[in-house]
């Protein structure tokens, strides 16, 4: 079937690969195998900034691939209580600024076809897509 003729010819396409290279995601595909997942994983630039602790969180022992992991197993949890295994919100808590507690941050993850149709996760914010 060709879809040209239901909604036009494709002028533009945006792939996940792209936004890759171009840092509006962040592939913690690696780390996401390490803790279990089977699919690639991506977060967005925004919850990348979330979990990438500055120098002062870093000098009070906070490190990325802690921040991840505790990421990773609060969204294993979410999924194993989740019905919807395509769309799943979730709280890990992080904290965010030197002497403060951890807050919960409110996220979505999404699993969808990639750039070939495999399945891929996305982390995000909620609002972002």
């Amino acid at each position: 079937m060709d879809n040209t003729s239901d909604f036009g010819e494709v002028i533009s396409s945006y792939t996940r690969g792209q936004a890759i290279e171009d840092g509006v995601l962040v592939d913690l595909t690696p780390l996401a195998q390490e803790a279990g997942f089977r699919y690639p994983v991506a977060v967005t630039r925004s919850v990348w900034e979330i979990l990438s602790p500055g120098d002062e969180l870093r000098a009070q022992g906070q490190s990325l691939d802690g921040r991840a992991w505790d990421l990773f197993m609060i969204l294993r949890f979410a999924l194993r209580e989740s019905k919807d295994r395509s769309f799943v919100s979730f709280s890990p808590m992080f904290v965010q600024a030197p002497g403060a507690l951890a807050k919960a941050v409110q996220l979505h993850a999404v699993c969808g076809p990639g750039d070939d149709a495999a399945p891929v996760v996305t982390i995000m914010l909620p609002g972002e897509d």
